[in-house]
């Protein structure tokens, strides 16, 4: 099987048999189909992602060129993924009151990697991410997660609004972590069920997933730098939600 691996590189995989032999027995990601290219054995391919629940992204030959690394592709790309995604509303419903950390568009496979080990560590139930214009899981994360991938509930989504109303629509509070927010992260209640919600690298939370926040708050900052990493940030949080919970299962 064809495949490479290394620096901030998915677990590519290419050509008509390995693809066909990924999307049967590992995780993947997604498959990269060229533009208006048919044959039989590539449709076998679609009606197999189709099947099991694979996303299918159709792309011009030289986006699929670029994606395999290499001309000998056959028209297809798989992008593994290191483990399965597991179902929100499974991660939302095995706990009397869970705590979630959703991610509103983080871009670096090491912060990704960073807040899923926190999140185990916190024990916390699982991580919410955006299908789009944000790190999934790879094997950079993997290695950021230091072991704890295995341990964790990733969950990604289509859209991370419609996701969190319909958290809250299950009674979850859902608070937002932003520098300019009313209120510090020590003035909100972690009690009940919640979610707590970070935004992208130097961008913050979208509008739509802010005006979506019960409660927003900041971490203060003392020095004179304006805000802290994310995977930071999310540790900080997390253990203030943990500390309120007095050791209770999250």
């Amino acid at each position: 099987m064809h495949h490479r691996e290394g620096g901030e590189r998915p677990d590519v995989v290419y050509g008509i048999h390995s693809v066909r032999e990924a999307v049967r027995t590992r995780h993947v990601d997604f498959v990269m189909i060229t533009q208006g290219y048919h044959n039989p054995r590539i449709q076998e391919i679609v009606d197999a992602c189709r099947a099991g629940g694979v996303s299918l992204r159709f792309s011009p030959r030289q986006a699929v060129e670029r994606a395999a690394g290499t001309a000998q592709h056959q028209n297809v790309v798989a992008v593994c993924a290191p483990k399965a995604y597991d179902d929100i509303g499974e991660m939302a419903a095995d706990a009397e009151r869970p705590l979630l950390v959703a991610l509103d568009g983080v871009e670096d496979p090491a912060n990704l990697g960073a807040i899923i080990r926190t999140v185990v560590g916190a024990g916390a139930r699982g991580i919410i991410i955006p299908e789009r214009r944000a790190a999934g899981l790879s094997p950079a994360v993997a290695r950021a997660a230091a072991g704890a991938l295995e341990h964790a509930k990733v969950a990604r989504v289509p859209n991370l609004v419609r996701a969190l109303m319909d958290l809250k629509s299950q009674s979850l509070w859902v608070y937002g972590f932003e520098a300019d927010a009313p209120k510090t992260y020590t003035q909100l209640d972690y009690s009940q069920g919640c979610v707590l919600v970070l935004g992208g690298e130097g961008r913050g939370l979208h509008r739509l997933v802010r005006e979506t926040c019960d409660e927003r708050a900041q971490i203060p900052m003392r020095g004179p730098v304006s805000s802290l990493n994310v995977s930071v940030a999310a540790g900080v949080v997390l253990y203030e939600a943990v500390r309120q919970r007095a050791g209770g299962a999250a």
